[in-house]
């Protein structure tokens, strides 16, 4: 019988999923250098690893769970987090590279996103209260009613944000950044 739990062990230049597993429990592994993209990880369970210089890109997280799951540089091009499992989730991510990537409905306040691309990524209907995007480039990023209290966008670059139909309060902005709030007005800040 295979072994479906996995506690504190590291995976190096490997692919440990033969890109596919389903109902395999990962508690505390670190994956290095890893290439896991086009992996199906249907019901696998990730809790408190991390992912670094992995390539995860179009992996499958079906009713996946990640749970205080972090990824340090690392390609996560076009991932469906909006498939992941709702109870707990909870991801940080920081010099990773997740363009075309969608967290539609997804609750996840206080999330990092540290000197990201989010190129395209869509925030539609997520809660990101109280979340950081230093030095992270959101362009063409999708905020529609996209919880935004208290987030932080001052080092953010690149983003356009409606305030009408995005609730922000609090939420801080840099002064070179106010033009991602009023772009569809058309009007010319200098």
């Amino acid at each position: 019988m295979k072994n479906n739990i996995q506690l504190q062990k590291t995976f190096e230049k490997t692919n440990p999923f033969d890109n596919s597993i389903s109902n395999q429990e990962f508690e505390e592994c670190i994956f290095l250098n890893c290439d896991i993209s086009n992996a199906v990880l249907s019901n696998a369970t990730f809790m408190d690893c991390v992912f670094k210089d992995c390539n995860l890109s179009m992996t499958r997280l079906a009713s996946a769970s990640l749970k205080g799951v972090q990824f340090k540089n690392c390609k996560l091009l076009g991932i469906l987090f909006d498939e992941c499992d709702d109870f707990l989730f909870q991801v940080e991510f920081e010099e990773c590279v997740l363009d075309y990537a969608s967290f539609t409905n997804k609750k996840m306040p206080k999330t990092k996103f540290i000197s990201c691309s989010l190129r395209e990524v869509n925030f539609s209907e997520t809660n990101l209260t109280g979340s950081i995007f230093d030095g992270s480039s959101l362009q063409g990023a999708l905020f529609n009613n996209t919880q935004l209290a208290g987030s932080d966008f001052t080092k953010a670059i690149d983003y356009i944000i409606d305030p009408e139909y995005n609730p922000m309060k609090k939420a801080k902005f840099s002064t070179q950044g106010i033009g991602g709030l009023l772009d569809k007005y058309d009007i010319k800040i200098h």
